[in-house]
């Protein structure tokens, strides 16, 4: 009979398919001192602790003859008893049931028990802590969260890992959950273009949010006014009561953007009509920034002044020592961009140009006195009449020596005489010459031999393929060394040497260049060329006269014989 109980509670077990782990319920038979008796309907009654049945506050909360829920450990350990946990079945419970809540969207309870870093740690229960971010406490960010400590709060779980012992919860989550059925029903009366009355709750630096009795809205910063503003401040205040216009409202992120500056006609607005390019009004510098300064010209309508409008004479001036914060200053319209809703507008502009004056009182090849301001590796800048610059570059320092050594014989602060070589006023630049002080001598001499002219000049420099000679002084030419003579020459050096006077023909001259290039080898073939022609020209005048001298001397003869 035994037998047969034993293998009806084998097939029971079996059939229920209980296992280390599962959570089965448990009856309780007896309560002792230190342990609850219970019974499940195995093999043997389970002993557990009875601190696992108490709660909280160490009270006991069950009692002979209730149901509990149970873990199994093990239906039977090495000495044949049944082990089981009341502690482990209620946290695996717990568990189940936040993976359920997670699963579902529900909410969840649960306290703060401190501040950790980056966020808070919330009781859940006894068993499971959770982690809450600081950015997801409230709607808002949260400061100080000592009006949520000590009371109960309610949670979404955002992430859960069972195996790690990670849950992760957000309060804003259920906050916006019940905010939205309240929100929503408050945004349905407010249409887009309308005009609203809300109360100014939060300032930052991109704008103001304002409660609109139930619903926030934004009132970013460019649609506060017309005029630019530095800080939401310089419009409203915390707590001030202000009339917006809606501009906007999605639905499915319940944002509303508002606007103050909407409910006045904007000033751009037929803007051509009361301002045109060229023309001259006043205006109040209200922003300087490195590349130049805002000047308001109306209220609403701000211009730029660009660094390079301020002044004729300053390349690179700094806009903060030309102007202060709220000066009055006189400016010149130079450009209207309605789409882009912008001004270009000038300063220097508004007085005489120092460029113009300085075009008109000089031509090209004048002479000038300066003050030499700067040295650069290009040349010389020189300060000149109406606080302008001119600069020498380093190829009109001198007609035959080189610029980047006679550069250094100027110091900053001399006085120096130039001439005028151009004035381009459009792109402010004035370009001066020393050189062109005096006359050119390559000029001069090239006026005097053309072309074609044959020339004496002295060996300077002799290289493999080429001759430098020395024609006048400052004017040298070029002796390529196929042109030596009118054999084939391999090395120059090996054909003449250096001081040796030669006789060539100017076969091409470039002033700009400054180059002469000169032929020995036409030299001599016009020399052999002349002196054939001269050959053929006495040719006849010699024949004549020897045919002369001896007809003469047959007639001789022919005397002589008879005489004879």
């Amino acid at each position: 009979m035994s037998e047969s109980f034993a293998e009806l509670l084998e097939e029971n077990i079996s059939r229920l398919q209980i296992r280390p782990g599962s959570i089965i319920d448990g009856t309780v038979v007896d309560i002792q001192s230190d342990t609850v008796i219970v019974s499940a309907g195995l093999k043997s009654e389970c002993f557990i602790p009875i601190d696992q049945f108490r709660d909280a506050d160490g009270q006991l909360e069950v009692a002979v003859g209730d149901v509990v829920e149970v873990s199994l450990d093990a239906l039977e350990d090495g000495s044949g008893e049944t082990r089981m946990s009341r502690e482990r079945a209620k946290r695996i419970r717990i568990w189940n049931d936040l993976e359920k809540a997670y699963e579902e969207g529900t909410k969840v309870t649960g306290t703060i028990a401190s501040k950790v870093k980056g966020g808070f740690t919330i009781n859940l229960n006894s068993a499971v802590r959770a982690f809450l971010p600081g950015s997801l406490v409230d709607v808002r960010p949260v400061r100080d969260t000592a009006y949520l400590e000590h009371r109960e709060l309610e949670f979404k779980i955002i992430k859960i890992d069972r195996r790690r012992d990670n849950v992760v919860v957000s309060r804003r989550a259920v906050i916006e959950v019940e905010h939205s059925a309240e929100r929503n029903a408050i945004l349905q009366k407010l249409s887009e273009s309308g005009v609203v009355r809300g109360t100014v709750k939060n300032l930052t630096d991109y704008g103001a949010f304002l409660d609109l009795g139930g619903a926030d809205g934004l009132l970013h910063i460019t649609d506060m006014a017309w005029r630019r503003i530095h800080h939401p401040s310089d419009v409203v205040e915390i707590g001030q009561e202000i009339d917006v216009k809606i501009l906007s409202y999605d639905p499915e992120s319940g944002r509303v953007s508002l606007g103050i500056k909407q409910l006045t006609q904007d000033p751009w607005e037929n803007i051509t009509d009361r301002y045109s390019v060229g023309s001259q009004v006043s205006g109040k510098v209200t922003s300087i920034t490195d590349y130049g300064c805002f000047v308001e010209i109306e209220d609403g309508i701000e211009g730029l002044v660009h660094a390079s409008e301020m002044d004729w004479t300053s390349r690179n001036p700094n806009p903060s020592r030309m102007v202060t914060m709220g000066e009055a200053v006189e400016v010149k319209v130079l450009e209207i961009d309605l789409e882009r809703r912008r001004i270009s507008l000038g300063i220097k502009q508004c007085t005489d140009n120092p460029w113009e004056a300085f075009a008109a009182m000089y031509s090209k090849g004048s002479k000038v006195t300066g003050t030499v301001k700067s040295i650069t590796d290009f040349g010389v800048f020189v300060g000149l009449e109406g606080g302008i610059d001119g600069l020498i570059h380093l190829s009109d320092l001198s007609w035959t020596e080189p610029g980047e050594e006679l550069i250094r014989n100027y110091q900053k602060g001399h006085e120096i005489e130039a001439r005028v070589l151009s004035v381009d006023v459009e792109r402010e630049r004035v370009s001066l010459g020393i050189k062109q002080l005096d006359d050119d001598p390559m000029q001069e001499w090239a006026r005097q031999n053309p072309k074609g002219s044959n020339v004496m000049c002295t060996v300077a420099e002799a290289e493999p393929r080429s001759v430098t000679v020395t024609l006048a002084e400052d004017v040298a030419g070029t002796i390529p060394a196929s042109e030596l003579s009118q054999e084939k020459v391999e090395d120059a050096r090996e054909h003449v040497k250096v001081g040796e006077e030669l006789e060539a023909v100017v076969q091409s001259i470039d002033l700009k260049k400054r180059s002469v290039t000169l032929s020995v080898r036409a030299k001599d073939q016009a020399d052999e060329k002349q002196a054939m022609e001269d050959y053929k020209a006495e040719a006849p005048k010699i024949s004549r006269s020897l045919g002369g001298i001896i007809r003469d001397t047959l007639l001789e003869r022919t005397s002589r014989k008879k005489d004879d």
